[in-house]
Parts: structure tokens; sequence; C-alpha cells
């Protein structure tokens, strides 16, 4: 088993609030994200880019590592996700996340590749995620 972290900060509440959000490894410290990264061109992140990222970089790996399975040694991905938010209610939700992949692959067929891209977008655990138990922990202190 693998596990990673990040952490997140939001100091104010609603729009008038702003974050930051660190991760393990250092990649992210401290970077900022608040309503106008969100919803406007404050620079920052955002919750939606963050899962794109992970969602591009997981089912790449997972392609190139199905690939080299079935013998293949020589190749290039490289893909790009949007995340799509929108409005649900009175709040947001996540409906879509389609991923764009450019790929080159020698001396595989087309019928082959798609079968192999396929099973990798729909197990590499990022596209799993989506449908993943989500827990929740809280110490609340008032």
């Amino acid at each position: 088993m693998t596990t990673r972290t990040a952490s997140a900060t939001y100091q104010g509440l609603g729009k008038d609030g702003k974050g930051s959000v660190s991760t393990q490894s250092g990649v992210l410290s401290d970077t900022p994200y608040a309503f106008n990264t969100r919803f406007g061109d404050e620079p920052g992140t955002n919750p939606e880019e963050l899962i794109a990222a992970a969602h591009a970089s997981c089912f790449t790996m997972a392609l190139s590592f199905a690939l080299a399975a079935k013998g293949f040694t020589d190749g290039t991905l490289e893909t790009s996700a949007k995340v799509t938010l929108d409005k649900d209610g009175d709040g947001f939700k996540i409906t879509k996340s389609a991923l764009d992949l450019k790929a080159t692959v020698a001396g595989i067929d087309v019928a082959q590749f798609e079968e192999i891209a396929a099973d990798a977008k729909a197990n590499c655990p990022v596209s799993k995620l989506f449908n993943a138990e989500v827990t929740l922990t809280h110490t609340l202190n008032a």
C-alpha cells in the first residue's frame, strides 16, 4: 500500500477567504487558492486543475505500463485532461473529466491501441477514484 498526503488551509470564509495547498513531495508548497483562482483569473490553483493534472498523469502512466506489458518498447504519450465543474442546485458538481491523448507507439495497430487505451482509462487509479469511497474524520475547535 502506498499513501501520499496533501494539506489545505483556508482563512476567512466564503468569497473573502484565501487558502493554500501543499503536497508531501513539496511540488506544491503553500500554493494559493481562493474563490478568484477557481472562478476568476487570479494566480493560484484550484481543485479542478489539480484533479485534471492527477487524471492526465495517472492515465498516461497506466497506459505506458500497459503498452510495455504488451511488449511495446518505443513511444510517446501526451495527455491533457479537462475537468468540468457545473452548477448543481445551490452548489457545484464535477460532471466530467475528458482525457485527450496524442500517442506515437511504434509497431501497434489502431484496434490494439484502442483496446489498451480504453482499459487504461477504465482502470487507472484516478479514474476509479471518481467512484471511490470517500471518508471523513474531523476535529472541531469551537
